[in-house]
């Protein structure tokens, strides 16, 4: 499988390569590159009544951005607030299964919550959003196990219960939906 990484701008470099190792380690077979091009933050998403982009727009704008047909799947990285009208925020979003995914970086620092920067923690909690949603790219849906990767995080409380894995049930489907790569 190939994955580019496409930051919307802003985005820490540092985030974008640690982010592209770890797809490299945890997805059999891929290669993952950063696309050079950044995006500008798509502003007619933006919601001045919440001071949020709405995500499903800035995804499909990743979508029209990404003109790399030799790559399997595209990820969007934004330091924006993300969300969706039945939710108040969202940590990210994909097409499912599909070829994109964006993810979000604001909520993932602990200063977000009122706590001291913490760029081990940041770093762990935006990899695992970033595997989440190239799961849901894969076509898998939300686990009920706590620890997989592949569980529902409806706080940060749920991003940090959660492994950097796939679980038994979970992993021989990426197995699966990486090699076809649909």
């Amino acid at each position: 499988m190939k994955i580019a990484i496409l930051r919307i701008e802003p985005v820490d470099m540092d985030i974008a390569n640690k982010i592209q190792n770890a797809l490299c380690m945890v997805f059999p077979e891929t290669t993952c590159v950063i696309l050079e091009d950044a995006m500008p933050t798509p502003q007619d998403t933006y919601n001045p009544s919440t001071r949020q982009y709405y995500s499903t727009s800035v995804l499909w704008r990743t979508i029209e951005f990404f003109k790399e047909p030799a790559m399997d799947r595209i990820l969007g990285i934004t330091d924006s607030d993300l969300y969706v009208p039945q939710l108040n925020f969202v940590f990210g979003e994909a097409q499912c299964p599909g070829k994109a995914a964006i993810i979000s970086l604001c909520r993932l620092k602990p200063e977000f919550y009122g706590q001291p920067p913490n760029r081990e923690l940041f770093i762990e909690r935006s990899i695992k959003e970033a595997v989440h949603e190239i799961g849901h790219t894969l076509g898998l849906g939300h686990c009920l196990n706590p620890s997989c990767i592949m569980f529902f995080s409806n706080s940060i409380l749920d991003t940090d219960q959660k492994k950097v894995a796939f679980c038994e049930k979970c992993y021989p489907l990426v197995l699966k939906n990486a090699s076809s790569r649909s």
